[in-house]
């Protein structure tokens, strides 16, 4: 038999249902655009949204876990949420669900573009010369670019929900596609664009 008709190496089992497994068991994780090139190797993008926490031995291994599971563990990092894991996760999914509805788009595309558009290109530091606290402007690593954009994010909807009739899931939702049109409006854009302000004015 010629090389070319060898046959062809036996798969793994199971290798077919990993290549079109899909997040939530609903939305293609495939085909995802980035439009800023300094943060697309810190938005991983993958269909498991629980890794059981393989990721928290290693510093900055949180860089290789889905974006989503991400966002579930920030919108833990509350009073109220501390630990809830599938709580956390049922609101991503009721408000992925909630996106697709609305703007026909893939939730996975419009959580990437809001982290993008929410990310916070500078901020300040404080510097003390001879006793005195002088603000300095400084760029932001990318992968804290990340992290502040997912801690707005969150913070935008717990504030938008927390003693009030919008549920959680409504307010994500909200959070999400208005950061993703970079609505000024948005908690999220409001928080990067108040950091960004006051950094151009401590240059």
């Amino acid at each position: 038999m010629s090389e070319s008709e060898a046959p062809e190496p036996d798969q793994p089992a199971g290798a077919e249902e990993a290549t079109g497994a899909k997040l939530f068991e609903r939305w293609d994780v495939t085909g995802i655009e980035y439009d800023d090139p300094s943060t697309e190797r810190y938005i991983t993008v993958t269909p498991v949204e629980h890794t059981m926490g393989r990721h928290a031995g290693k510093q900055f291994q949180k860089s290789e876990i889905s974006i989503v599971e991400r966002l579930i563990n920030r919108l833990m990092q509350t009073d109220e949420n501390t630990g809830k894991k599938q709580q956390a996760t049922r609101i991503v999914r009721n408000a992925f669900d909630l996106i697709a509805e609305r703007t026909e788009e893939s939730p996975v595309q419009v959580l990437v573009s809001a982290v993008e558009n929410a990310a916070p290109r500078e901020e300040t530091v404080r510097l003390k010369y001879g006793g005195i606290s002088v603000p300095q402007a400084v760029d932001v690593a990318p992968q804290r670019r990340v992290d502040q954009a997912l801690k707005f994010i969150a913070e935008g909807t717990h504030s938008a929900s927390f003693k009030s009739p919008t549920d959680a899931h409504e307010a994500l939702a909200e959070q999400l596609t208005g950061a993703a049109n970079y609505d000024v409006q948005t908690y999220a854009v409001n928080q990067k664009e108040e950091k960004e302000r006051v950094a151009a004015a401590a240059r």
